[in-house]
C-alpha cells in the first residue's frame, strides 16, 4: 500500500491526514495540540471509527513527530514507514522565492526557516517538523506546498504597496497573501461543479473562518487577495483587525502609552477583530447568537458582512465582472445566514440566493436558477490538495 500524507505544522500544533493514493481515500487523520505547553494533547482518528488520545508533555515539534509515527505503528495504521511514499508540508510563506511547490530537500528547509520573518509563529516550526519527518522516512517523496505559492501571480498593480520602490527592491515589502491551497482547491472545484474549463471564468473565494481572505481568480489564477504583507490585512477576522490606517499605530501607542510596537501588534492580532468589537467573544457563532440582544455584537456581525461585501465588489471591478462567488472555510462553509446576509446585500451584480438551496453545509450551488452570478458552498480540503500536489511533484520529479 502506498501512503501520502498531508502535514500542517503551526506554532503549537501539527495536524496529519494520511491518504491511499490515487484513490485519495483517508485512512487516518489528527493532531497535536499545545506543543510546548504542559498537557499536550495527541488525538488519532482511524479505522471504523477508532480513535486515540495521550495527554502528556510534549516539548518539541520533533517529539510530536516521534509519538505521531509510534501510535500510527502501535495502532496498525502502517506496518513499515516505506509504506508512506509522500509527505506533503503546508508551509505559511514562500516569499518571492517559492512560486510553486517544492520538493524538499536540505538547501529547501533551510529557506523555509529563512523565511520565518514572514511569518515568525509558522515558518520555524514547518522547518523543523520537516527535519523531523526527512530523518524518520528518507526514502518518501517530500513536498513543501506553500500558502503562497497560488498569489504570485499577481500583478504588481496589485501586490505592491505604494510605497518607496526600493523597499519592494531592497527588502521585498509587498502583499504576499495566505490561506491559497484553500484558494486553489475551492475556484477548481467550483469549475468542476459548473462543468466549464477554469480557464473560462472568473471566481471570488471568500476562506472565511477565524483567519478569513478573499481571492479573486481569473482564468485559474489568483489576480488580487484581501490579506497583505502577513495575514493581518484584509477583512475583519476572529482576532485580527483586518485593513486599518497604518496612522492609527503611533496615535493609539502615545494613548496607551506603549513603547513596544510587538505589543502593538499583539493587539491587533489576538484582541481586535470581532473579539475586540463585541467585547464577547471570537466566535462568529457565538455572535450570531447575541447580536439580537447586544448591540457591540450586532455591529461586529455587521462590520464582518460589510468588509466581505466591500471585497467582493471590489474584485468584481478587477476582473470585470464575475462568474461565481464561492463560500469555504469555517464561517463561509457552516453558516447560511452569513452567505445569505452577504449576497443579499450585493444583489446588484446580479447574485440571488436560494434560501432552501443554501440550508446545507454541504457542497451544493446555493444561488436561484436566475441568478446570473453562480453562489457555490464548498467545504475546503486543503489537505488532499497537498496529498495531490506530492503527487504531481512525485510524477514530474
Amino acid at each position: 500500500m502506498s501512503i501520502t500524507m498531508a502535514v500542517n505544522a503551526g506554532s503549537s500544533s501539527l495536524k496529519f491526514q494520511l491518504y491511499t493514493m490515487p484513490e485519495e481515500t483517508v485512512i487516518a487523520k489528527g493532531l497535536v495540540e499545545r506543543i510546548g505547553i504542559n498537557d499536550s494533547v495527541f488525538k488519532l482518528e482511524y479505522g471504523d471509527d477508532q480513535e486515540v488520545k495521550l495527554v502528556e508533555d510534549i516539548a518539541t515539534h520533533d517529539r510530536a513527530v516521534e509519538i505521531l509515527f509510534e501510535q500510527l505503528e502501535a495502532n496498525n495504521v502502517i506496518h513499515s514507514f516505506d509504506e508512506i511514499t509522500g509527505i506533503g508540508h503546508r508551509v505559511v510563506a514562500g516569499g518571492e522565492l517559492f512560486k510553486d511547490s517544492a520538493l524538499i530537500d536540505d538547501e529547501v528547509i533551510d529557506q523555509v526557516d529563512a523565511l520565518a520573518e514572514f511569518a515568525p509563529l509558522h515558518n520555524a516550526a514547518e522547518a523543523a517538523v520537516m527535519r523531523a519527518f526527512k530523518e524518520r522516512v528518507p526514502n518518501a517523496t517530500m513536498a513543501a506546498v506553500f500558502d503562497t505559492s497560488f498569489h504570485t501571480t499577481l500583478p504588481a498593480e496589485n501586490y505592491l504597496y505604494s510605497l518607496p520602490y526600493e523597499y519592494y527592491e531592497d527588502f521585498k515589502a509587498r502583499k504576499y497573501g495566505a490561506h491559497g491551497t484553500s484558494h486553489r482547491y475551492v475556484s477548481r472545484r467550483a469549475a468542476e461543479m459548473l462543468g466549464k474549463n477554469i480557464e473560462d471564468l472568473k471566481i471570488i473565494t471568500c476562506h472565511l473562518g477565524n483567519g478569513a481572505s478573499i481571492t479573486a481568480v481569473e482564468g485559474g489564477k489568483a489576480v488580487d487577495t484581501s490579506m497583505g504583507f502577513t495575514p493581518l490585512a484584509g477583512v475583519t477576522m476572529g482576532t485580527r483587525t483586518g485593513d486599518i490606517d497604518a496612522s492609527i499605530i503611533p496615535f493609539l501607542m502615545k494613548k496607551l502609552e506603549i513603547n513596544d510596537i510587538n505589543e502593538m501588534l499583539n493587539i491587533f492580532q489576538k484582541q481586535s477583530g470581532l473579539l475586540g468589537i463585541s467585547g464577547i467573544s471570537s466566535d462568529m457563532r457565538e455572535i450570531m447568537a447575541a447580536k439580537e440582544t447586544n448591540e457591540r455584537a450586532k455591529i461586529a456581525y455587521d462590520i464582518f458582512i460589510n468588509r466581505v461585501q466591500k471585497y467582493i465588489g471590489q474584485y468584481i471591478a478587477v476582473m470585470n465582472g464575475v462568474d461565481a462567488i464561492v463560500f469555504t472555510a469555517g464561517i463561509g462553509e457552516n453558516s447560511a445566514p452569513v452567505r445569505e446576509d452577504v449576497i443579499n446585500g450585493i444583489t446588484v451584480f446580479g447574485a440571488e440566493i436560494d434560501a432552501e438551496r443554501n440550508d446545507t453545509r454541504k457542497e451544493a450551488v446555493i444561488s436561484t436558477e436566475a441568478s446570473k452570478v453562480v453562489v457555490l458552498n464548498i467545504p475546503t480540503n486543503e489537505e488532499v490538495e497537498i496529498a495531490r500536489e506530492v503527487e504531481r511533484l512525485k510524477a514530474n520529479a
